[in-house]
């Protein structure tokens, strides 16, 4: 067995592992860049009128036989991790007869997206796989263990075949609601892999332990405590154990959850996997927003249904200025209009719930500008979606690899000072025979 690490040696995001053996080729991930090489930001518009041909000689495409065409024999699948688009964003260049294999959570959450975002990622080959259960591609055999991480349904892998093995950890962390996900893991990890391929997010960063998610619930306590004040909760729609969270907080202080349409048909979706807040009867204080954009655009690509699913549960900008004192609402730049159009509720909180590296954004910068000037209180409450150091200590001494590859960081020369195993530095295309 053999695996080249296409993107991710030498930095966070557009992951992607090609693993091979004489009869059968593999990828795991295949993410959109959040980097260019020289380390600017990465921006895919830059590039969205290049041909396949094109991107690969650019060097935005991996150069990966069969994976785009049939001039070679197809690949055999492309299995998934979780859905964070620099896991899974580059995945609408795949030939369509290529076959993906993901979490069904996973392919709800890439369906959604395909709704209410600009991205086009259709997977129509997709096969399920479930957490624990070994599946079969030609000769190499998966394992799929289910991790804690930022993204609902993520997923670390065992890959074996020819006698030999890796592990992809994918993301993970120890810290969220999904805690005894990873506990469980240290009694029941595979041992003495001859790889493990470790993200290492952190790594460079504090090493001290991250808050875990208990932490930032009490945190948002504190802060809806505070009287005559809105709470406006900037975070990612798809974290869904930050919303859990603030929900939580909600309740403990008897306010009611504003959402808008995209958030409630995730969680909607995600509440036939997992037991979460979604609008409903059985959630009362969980109340549906509809942004101006985004139901004008729903409605002009004939997603009424969609749209209309929620009326039972809508709460108009007048209702919320009318009672704004008792309202948290989850906000992000494409609803300052819709602010613009709430009266009452200057000298607010807003409370930045996500990495800081995004606060150097322009739509991000825009938000707080314009909230600053309504004399709203900016906050930051959050808490990584990726290991601290010392759950990647954990990992390692639960699965005590023959050697480690670092993946999905800045820092790789930094892993040696950090593990006593042995450390395999490789650098993006580098082929490793597994002897």
């Amino acid at each position: 067995m053999k695996f080249k690490i296409h993107r991710g040696t030498k930095e966070i995001g557009g992951s992607c592992v090609e693993v091979w053996t004489a009869n059968t080729r593999i990828l795991l991930d295949f993410g959109m860049p959040l980097v260019n090489r020289d380390g600017s930001e990465f921006d895919f518009s830059k590039y969205k009128n290049l041909t396949t041909h094109e991107l690969i000689e650019r060097e935005v495409l991996p150069d990966i036989k069969g994976l785009y065409d049939e001039t070679d024999k197809i690949i055999d699948g492309v299995i998934i991790s979780h859905p964070h688009m620099d896991h899974y964003g580059l995945c609408n260049f795949i030939n369509r007869n290529v076959k993906f294999y993901l979490g069904e959570a996973t392919h709800k959450i890439i369906e959604i997206s395909n709704l209410f975002m600009p991205q086009q990622i259709n997977i129509v080959n997709a096969n399920y796989f479930e957490k624990e259960k070994k599946f079969q591609i030609g000769d190499i055999s998966i394992t799929p263990y289910w991790a804690d991480h930022s993204a609902f349904d993520a997923y670390s892998f065992l890959v074996e075949a020819d006698g030999k093995s890796l592990f992809y950890s994918g993301d993970f962390r120890s810290h969220g609601r999904k805690a005894n996900a990873f506990k469980w893991f240290t009694h029941n990890a595979p041992q003495h892999v001859d790889y493990l391929l470790l993200e290492g997010t952190t790594i460079g960063r504090e090493s001290k332990p991250f808050k875990p998610e208990t932490e930032i619930e009490n945190d948002f306590v504190k802060v809806f405590q505070e009287q005559n004040k809105i709470n406006l909760i900037y975070s990612s729609g798809q974290n869904i154990d930050r919303i859990v969270s603030i929900f939580r907080a909600c309740i403990k202080t008897n306010k009611i959850l504003v959402v808008d349409v995209y958030i409630a048909t995730v969680l909607k979706t995600l509440s036939d996997f997992a037991k979460i807040p979604y609008p409903s009867k059985e959630f009362k204080n969980l109340k549906v927003m509809f942004p101006y954009y985004t139901s004008r655009r729903l409605k002009n690509e004939g997603n009424k249904t969609i749209l209309y699913q929620f009326t039972n549960y809508k709460i108009t900008k007048e209702e919320i200025s009318n009672q704004a004192d008792k309202i948290v609402m989850l906000v992000r730049p494409s609803m300052q209009k819709d602010l613009e159009n709430i009266k009452g509720i200057d000298g607010g909180n807003l409370i930045y719930s996500m990495w800081e590296g995004y606060l150097q954004k322009s739509g991000t910068k825009k938000l707080l500008d314009y909230l600053t000037n309504r004399n709203f209180t900016i906050h930051k409450i959050h808490t990584s979606g990726h290991a601290d150091t010392q759950t990647l200590k954990q990992m390692v001494e639960a699965i005590k690899p023959k050697n480690i590859v670092p993946i999905h960081t800045f820092s790789k020369s930094e892993y040696s000072g950090i593990f006593s195993t042995p450390i395999v530095e490789i650098n993006d295309g580098e082929t490793i025979s597994i002897d």
